[in-house]
């Protein structure tokens, strides 16, 4: 009897031991990226490169500032696009869970979740830039806000539902029009995980590089004019990424350090909002 309650400790340990083995193994790749980059790149980072723009080839010195304030717009703008879309198809979803409408609209979201990037780019394109015959800021975010839409949709539809039902019907009870009872009560209730939806989707974009070939394409100077083409950090990276100047090549290491640090950011936020939340419901 002994003896197999020992044999079974021990194949209790070794399992644990694998599953701990293969558990730093996933997390190893994660692991030696953020050392690579922070290695390479933390060392560019200073006044100039933070603030300053890109100098023409042959120059020394120049900064990536025309990249994170054209990320900045990109964010804003696709936000601005995809929040309301996404919120409101996630409020839809959660009331009406039958329906023809709603399972096609479940239907699209899932296809659009899976959907290359590079293929919403060349939509994008072929919506905005060949009509008004320019990359624009404007292209790149309606190509991200695309692919923003459905983890906000999805993530306010499931938040919505583990909503009690005894506060909607408290609320249509004591006589409050069907829209405040929504915008009032059920939206505010879940706040915190439609913040992390929100956020979330953000953090995907903000390193998409494929659709901003197609839209936003790039600018070497200063643009906050929605209208023409702006830079981005991702389109910075490639392009310092793919030159021949070693130079370039570390500032491609230092535009992808605080690409790294802003997503990082997002992501930690966005799951303490999501404990936070969890622990509220």
């Amino acid at each position: 009897m002994g003896g197999h309650l020992r044999g079974r400790l021990v194949k209790d340990l070794a399992f644990k031991g694998i599953v701990c083995l293969f558990a730093f193994l996933s997390l190893l790749p994660l692991f030696l990226i953020l050392y690579y980059i922070t290695k390479n790149g933390i060392a560019v980072i200073d006044w100039d490169f933070l603030f300053h723009l890109p100098r023409p080839i042959g120059e020394t010195g120049g900064g990536v500032a025309n990249a994170i304030v054209g990320t900045l717009m990109l964010i804003v703008l696709s936000s601005v696009i995809s929040i309301p879309c996404g919120i409101t198809a996630g409020i839809y979803l959660s009331e009406n869970k039958e329906g023809k409408l709603s399972n096609t609209i479940r239907l699209s979201v899932i296809v659009l979740q899976g959907t290359p990037s590079i293929v919403i780019g060349i939509i994008a394109y072929l919506w905005i830039v060949a009509p008004l015959k320019t990359f624009s800021a404007l292209s790149g975010g309606v190509a991200l806000s695309v692919m923003m839409l459905p983890v906000i949709v999805k993530t306010t539809e499931e938040t919505l539902k583990l909503i009690p039902y005894h506060l909607k019907e408290a609320s249509l009870a004591l006589g409050v029009p069907y829209y405040k009872t929504i915008l009032k009560v059920i939206l505010p209730s879940g706040l915190s995980g439609i913040l992390t939806g929100i956020l979330l989707s953000v953090a995907r974009i903000t390193g998409e590089t494929a659709p901003l070939l197609f839209t936003a394409f790039g600018n070497q100077f200063m643009n906050i004019n929605i209208f023409k083409p702006i830079d981005s950090l991702p389109y910075r990276i490639f392009y310092y990424a793919m030159s021949p100047y070693p130079e370039w090549h570390s500032f491609a290491w230092g535009a992808s350090f605080i690409l790294v640090v802003l997503t990082l950011a997002l992501n930690l936020i966005a799951r303490g909002i999501s404990a936070k939340w969890k622990t509220r419901f």
